[in-house]
């Protein structure tokens, strides 16, 4: 079978030529030199072009988590699929770490007596160990959660990244998040996921490395 040209072998050769892709198909856009990165990154892990117009920051949400991270700021992830995507080198160069408690048993025993999401309980444990980072991937509850913890200012995040992929919840949680007031990247809209959020956070600590 014949190819069309040269197969390309380097990774850093591949990233390259699918950035400069990506740059070509989008073409003109609003982002600032801040934000591109990260949709390009999001755009980059999904093959998804629709990111483009979906992706929304709030002011200064890249240069406030840029910040946030270079002072070692603790980071919760709503899954451990979001941890495991997570960059581990970059992070502990930025003296920076990351948990997730969703599988934590006392969040699992405490989850099932209560009769909620072990999400929520996950979110309320990160946020009583000092969290200021939130990456949700997938779930709207803790979302939702947050955002109330925040109006009872219970807890300022230095940044919220809300992803939450699905049918239920997860546009409405979202768009609670881009009318509120916290600093946050958000992806308007059904579509999300583990591999978004961990996306959005390595392409910050990109920029936070310089």
């Amino acid at each position: 079978m014949a190819n069309d040209g040269p197969v390309i072998v380097k990774p850093a050769a591949i990233e390259a030529e699918s950035f400069r892709i990506i740059d070509a198909e989008v073409g003109l856009h609003q982002f600032d030199e801040q934000q591109w990165p990260v949709v390009r990154r999001v755009i980059h892990t999904t093959a998804d072009f629709s990111f483009a117009a979906t992706t929304d920051f709030s002011f200064a949400a890249v240069s406030r988590g840029i910040d946030a991270l270079r002072g070692g700021a603790k980071i919760l992830c709503d899954t451990n699929m979001v941890l495991s995507g997570i960059n581990k080198a970059r992070l502990a160069e930025l003296g920076s770490t990351a948990v997730c408690h969703v599988a934590d048993s006392d969040v699992a025993t405490a989850a099932k007596e209560q009769g909620i999401t072990r999400s929520i309980l996950a979110l309320r444990k990160g946020v009583a160990e000092g969290c200021t980072v939130f990456l949700i991937g997938n779930a709207p509850t803790a979302l939702f959660e947050l955002l109330r913890l925040a109006e009872a200012a219970e807890v300022d995040p230095a940044l919220v990244v809300g992803v939450p992929v699905g049918f239920v919840g997860a546009a409405e949680s979202k768009e609670a998040l881009y009318n509120s007031e916290l600093p946050s990247i958000c992806c308007r809209g059904r579509k999300g996921g583990s591999a978004i959020a961990a996306a959005i956070l390595n392409a910050l600590m990109l920029q936070a490395t310089g």
